[in-house]
């Protein structure tokens, strides 16, 4: 089940140098960006528990991608 759009991603290799960017690569990044973001936020409740708190804050985000 995918979440992001794959327009901002295509736009966003573009923007790292690349002149093309095969739908399949651009399909490819979106599952790796996702798998990150999925684990990252796990991280986060996990560090927003641990806190006695329910509200996941920009403060844990930033935690857990130290």
């Amino acid at each position: 089940m995918s979440e992001l759009p794959l327009a901002p991603l295509k736009r966003i290799a573009k923007s790292s140098g690349a002149e093309r960017v095969s739908d399949e690569a651009v399909r490819e990044l979106r599952d790796v960006v996702e798998n990150i973001a999925e684990d990252l936020a796990k991280d986060a409740v996990t560090a927003t528990k641990h806190t006695g708190r329910v509200t996941v804050k920009k403060e844990d985000v930033e935690l857990v991608t130290r």
